[in-house]
């Protein structure tokens, strides 16, 4: 679905955040982007999404360099847009509709797709948004924002969905539900978080990107997490020393926090 061959990237006036990146994600494949906060996991989200261009190395998507140049071409915007979709991790960058219904139809109006009132009933009582839809984005909390930018990226169908800490707000019923119905949609799915636990429920592959933007794993999650040293190493975990009867010992703790 993707390639990234040597992918580096920097913000304006900032050392590389990103560099030698290069992998591949296949069609149904359920990966977890883990690193700290501040490794770039927002930034190569965005990359992935046509939002940003690398500085170096390239992007392909199904084949074709993901580039503007490319994305202008007649059709081309249209249909990626539709297949990819981003979930940023602060939803206020995402809302700024005069409603809740606007919000969810705002997408599907604007590539033209059908039903737009079918699937903004469908997403709105999958995510229990009914009593909000007339209601203006602003007034929501934190978590019914969170779950208005999910429902209007899901009302577009889309194959391939880059999500950036999307727990983040939610109440425990609604990560159960987000979990359930992400890995029984079939679709393509890049997560990225450092909770450790989400981590384990949400997929299947590992990327784990150190603080230094490079790829420290490529591969099967469970081997990443039972990796106390990796995990130490990427800033994910850390030695602790205590005293028992009078001797000093430390002890690696993963963090697992929201």
């Amino acid at each position: 679905m993707i390639e990234l061959c040597r992918v580096g990237f920097a913000w304006p006036g900032e050392p590389n955040l990103l560099s030698e990146l290069s992998f591949s994600i296949r069609p149904g494949e359920k990966v977890v982007l883990l690193g700290t906060n501040g490794c770039g996991k927002s930034t190569l989200l965005k990359l992935m999404n046509g939002l940003i261009e690398p500085a170096s190395g390239e992007l392909r998507w199904q084949g074709e360099r993901l580039s503007r140049s490319w994305l202008r071409r007649p059709g081309n915007a249209l249909a990626f847009r539709r297949a990819c979709v981003l979930l940023f991790q602060h939803p206020e960058a995402m809302l700024f509709n005069p409603s809740v219904r606007d919000e969810l139809a705002y997408g599907p109006r604007q590539l033209g797709l059908d039903d737009v009132d079918r699937r903004v009933a469908c997403w709105a009582r999958q995510l229990a948004l009914e009593p909000l839809l007339d209601k203006p984005p602003f007034q929501l909390s934190g978590g019914q924002k969170q779950k208005v930018a999910l429902a209007s990226l899901l009302t577009l169908d889309p194959d391939w969905l880059l999500l950036d800490e999307p727990s983040a707000s939610l109440d425990p019923a609604t990560v159960g539900w987000l979990i359930d119905t992400l890995l029984d949609s079939g679709k393509t799915l890049v997560v990225a978080t450092h909770n450790l636990s989400l981590a384990a429920e949400l997929g299947e592959r590992c990327l784990l990107l150190g603080s230094d933007g490079r790829l420290l794993f490529d591969g099967p999650l469970p081997a990443v997490l039972s990796n106390l040293p990796l995990l130490e190493r990427a800033g994910l975990a850390h030695r602790h020393a205590h005293r028992h009867a009078g001797k000093e010992h430390a002890h690696v703790h993963v963090h697992d926090w929201q």
